[in-house]
């Protein structure tokens, strides 16, 4: 039941709704005809209350409605209510429906969202008043045809919405995990499982798209495999997977027609346009999810508010179960720590002596990690160069892992070397160090790469063998298994050991903090080589689903058993934005350099693969555009081939469209910023203003009190005095009206 108090602060709120509105104060026990009062008003400004261009009366309807919901739970609740009959919510829940029918369908819908009812009361409340409604449209004014056209596409673009969104947030991988992650170690490690899991609906969208038009159309071509499987096949990627649809070479470069009336499939099309809408639909979904992330994370002004709501307007009534009431907890006492840690960092100042050690210690970890990045670039480029003299003179089958095991050392030890230089450079903000370590990791794993495919693309294509194609493929193969391989072994192990010797011998190290930086430029790399290996070998993107699936689990466990929340709580935000970001740029952009120089200038090979015979792979292209500007039917495709996609103007064109945006949203960000820290001065100074004016009238009432109590003073030594001629002159009245009464009643004497 509400207080008095409460009931007050209600009805004094009540009065300043506009003049237009008729709000009769009510006493503090007659709370049910306080429901009554507000229902009316529902009802009879519910035209009012549909007019969207009136802010005003929107905000007395979401007034309205919340303060009815409040009052009708408080009779419900309480004690005294039993004897209030049923039919009162009936009322009330009609003229509810009632003041919602006029309104346009978004100002409904917002009406209805903002009810504090669980979801199910909403969506049969949003039920009933389409419901009521629909009997009623016979009263309402009829639309024109477009106008009616429009509004049931919109509704049905809503409401297939939101189907799809609940759809989709049904099946979402891993919801309950991410809560229990983000409310243990914050959002920080948190956005290394939530990019985890984006690359993971990447490839199974990769996978679909090349089992559905390369693989599937291959099995209908049957072609015996004459290799004995031995189970090696499973580390080397060599042997019984050679004449498989793992890889390039096995692949046809006949058309596939089956009968006489069986439309014509050319492999040598499908293969190229799948492999290149599977990196068109990366390209465009990579540039949409950092738009969407930098608009949340960068452009949004909430963001900038440091989440201050969530200490008013922070709990979720409808959560009811005791675990997840304590994860909500969690939650947000974790991100209430991370705006508070935030806060503290921007305030720290260095004095000029402290930023000269801080660039000093900077330069030389930047000099070293520089010079360490080169050595294993060189030491990579020396194994690629003669691996393929080692691999003659040892024919083992083993040997081909002597290069991935080396270049996996490599990817595995100079990242944990990068990250003692933490201890010398001691960065003020844990975001920042984070960055630091992406940058020079990023570098050194994509230098890696660019060796390894210069190596590739012109010593091993140029070498002369039977079919290069899938001997590049195998190599990816390996060092996409060796780097699991690696990661696991490290997680499981390497993790582990860690946890041991910090609890059990030097008691000051204690557990370890989730390396982000390490763990992401690993996803990263395993992501690079199956784009650049998708083409060599189409079932890359299966296998990095299903070592990411398993990577989830083992980090997650390895995360809870062997490390402790990070000690400098920081809000991660914007990483998301920033992971993204470095897998667009230089991770997907060296990808499509390579694949434009495999597909442009390299020949393929004479005896395997669907290009086979060809000068180049793009001639392929080229022969189906010259047999397609034969046909009249099709010179569009050829006339948007040479002026679109074949024109040099026109992506040169697109490039300056996405900078001029890039641009754009830059400047809204830096505006942005700028108005939200004037407003925020302007605040500090109103705030000044009134602690000035408290003072004033401080000031003012004192000199009152003081002023009151000195004319009282005065007054009462002023009574004091003339009270004994006041006497007298009340007796001499009182004698003289004696008197004249008893010459009155006796005229004679």
């Amino acid at each position: 039941m509400l207080s008095d108090d409460q009931l007050n602060e209600i009805i004094v709120e009540a009065e300043n709704v506009p003049s237009w509105v008729v709000l009769e104060k009510t006493p503090v026990n007659s709370s049910f005809s306080m429901v009554s009062s507000i229902s009316d008003i529902d009802v009879t400004d519910s035209q009012s209350f549909g007019n969207p261009d009136d802010k005003k009366s929107k905000q007395l309807l979401r007034f309205s409605t919340s303060l009815n919901e409040s009052f009708l739970q408080t009779l419900h609740r309480s004690p005294g209510s039993v004897g209030i009959d049923t039919s009162h919510e009936n009322i009330q829940g009609q003229k509810l429906i009632a003041s919602l029918i006029p309104m346009t369908s978004r100002d409904r819908i917002k009406a209805i969202r903002s009810q504090p009812r669980t979801m199910e009361e909403k969506r049969n409340l949003k039920k009933m008043v389409d419901k009521e409604k629909s009997k009623q449209s016979h009263r309402i004014l009829e639309f024109n045809c477009c106008a009616q056209c429009l509004n049931s596409v919109s509704q049905a673009y809503r409401r297939s919405k939101n189907s799809l969104s609940e759809l989709l947030s049904y099946i979402s991988l891993w919801q309950k995990t991410f809560k229990v992650i983000g409310g243990k170690f914050g959002t920080s490690v948190l956005s290394y499982f939530n990019f985890l899991r984006w690359l993971l609906k990447f490839n199974i969208f990769s996978f679909i798209v090349t089992f559905s038009f390369i693989i599937i159309p291959q099995f209908t071509v049957p072609e015996k495999n004459t290799l004995q499987f031995t189970g090696l096949e499973f580390f080397t990627g060599a042997g019984y997977f050679q004449d498989t649809v793992m890889y390039y070479g096995f692949y046809t470069n006949s058309t596939v027609q089956h009968g006489s009336s069986g439309a014509p499939y050319n492999m040598q099309l499908a293969y190229i346009f799948t492999i290149g809408a599977c990196l068109i639909v990366c390209f465009f979904s990579l540039l949409f999810s950092m738009a969407r992330y930098f608009r949340n994370n960068f452009i949004n002004p909430h963001i900038y508010s440091r989440g201050i709501t969530k200490l008013i307007f922070c709990w979720d009534f409808t959560v009811t179960h005791e675990r997840a009431v304590k994860l909500k907890q969690k939650n947000l006492s974790m991100e209430i720590r991370e705006n508070l840690s935030e806060i503290r960092q921007e305030n720290v100042k260095l004095t000029l002596n402290q930023q000269l050690v801080h660039v000093s210690a900077h330069l030389a970890a930047w000099v070293v990690s520089t010079g360490v990045a080169i050595a294993c670039c060189v030491a990579v480029y020396y194994l690629a160069e003669n691996n393929s003299e080692f691999l003659k003179n040892h024919q083992n089958p083993g040997a081909v892992l002597l290069l991935p095991f080396l270049v996996s050392c490599i990817n595995l030890a100079t990242p944990r070397l990068y990250s003692l230089f933490r201890l010398v450079e001691r960065y003020e903000t844990p975001r920042r160090e984070v960055y630091i370590l992406l940058i020079r990791n990023i570098f050194l794993k994509i230098s890696i790469i660019g060796i390894l495919c210069y190596y590739w693309l012109n010593i091993v294509a140029q070498a002369g063998e039977e079919c290069w194609e899938t001997l590049i493929g195998q190599e990816i193969y390996r060092l996409l298994l060796m780097d699991f391989v690696f990661s696991l072994a490290d997680s499981l192990l390497g993790e582990f050991l860690r946890r041991l010797i910090g609890m059990q011998f030097p008691t000051s190290l204690g557990l370890q903090e989730f390396d982000i930086a390490r763990n992401v430029l690993e996803l990263i790399y395993a992501q690079t080589l199956v784009w650049i290996g998708t083409f060599f070998c189409p079932l890359l993107p299966f296998i990095q689903m299903i070592t990411l699936f398993i990577m989830f689990y083992v980090k997650n466990i390895s995360l809870m058993m062997n490390f402790q929340p990070p000690s400098k709580a920081w809000r991660a935000s914007q990483m998301m934005t920033f992971f993204i970001f470095l897998l667009f740029f230089p991770s997907f952009t060296g990808v499509l350099c390579t694949l434009a120089i495999t597909i442009w200038r390299l020949k393929p090979s004479a005896d395997c693969g669907p290009f086979r015979g060809l000068p180049f792979f793009i001639h392929s292209i080229y022969s189906w555009i010259d047999t397609l500007s034969k046909r009249p039917g099709y010179l569009w495709v050829v006339w948007i081939y040479q002026n679109l996609i074949g024109s040099v103007h026109f992506f040169f064109i697109l490039t300056l469209i996405v900078l001029i945006i890039t641009y754009l949203y830059w400047q809204i960000t830096e505006g942005r910023k700028i108005m939200i820290r004037l407003l925020h001065e302007q605040i500090i100074n109103e705030g000044k203003d009134k602690m000035f004016l408290i003072e004033k009238l401080a000031k003012l009432q004192d000199m009152e009190k003081r002023a009151n109590t000195s004319l009282f003073t005065m007054e009462r030594r002023d009574v004091e005095q003339t009270s004994p001629l006041h006497v007298r002159e009340h007796n001499a009245a009182h004698d003289l009206r004696f008197r004249r009464s008893v010459q009155e009643e006796n005229p004679k004497v």
